[in-house]
């Protein structure tokens, strides 16, 4: 079976998205504002990567800008108190809320942010 392994994310602004995903914790190397694609290892050897959109029209000539939401990325926090904490931070630093946090019938504290490009992130944590 094949394993997942990677991420790609798709930006228009290498810097802007990088900066929004270091506010989440991600640790990503400062010098990378400027590549074409990055990628970070995660715990457990999963990786996210960002690929300018730029370098997506050379690899795929006919690549088309996608339109609305296919898939989202959840980020776990440690506590309820933490997913607040995190969309305040996210709020102050100028990314908007697509979903103020709340409590989920489901157990969790959830919250959504947009990054840069418009992707819908979760953040949540068990209540």
């Amino acid at each position: 079976m094949a394993q997942p392994d990677l991420i790609g994310i798709v930006v228009r602004d290498m810097s802007a998205s990088l900066r929004f995903y270091r506010l989440l914790g991600l640790d990503i190397p400062p010098d990378s504002d400027t590549e074409p694609h990055v990628e970070v290892v995660l715990p457990g050897g999963f990786r996210i990567a960002w690929d300018s959109l730029e370098m997506m029209k050379e690899i795929y000539p006919d690549w088309i800008e996608p339109s609305g939401q296919r898939m989202t990325l959840a980020f776990k926090c440690e506590s309820p108190v933490a997913v607040d904490a995190l969309v305040n931070r996210m709020v102050q630093s100028g990314y908007p809320t697509h979903k103020e946090p709340w409590d989920a019938f489901w157990g969790q504290r959830y919250a959504v942010v947009v990054d840069p490009d418009g992707n819908l992130v979760d953040l949540f944590a068990r209540l």
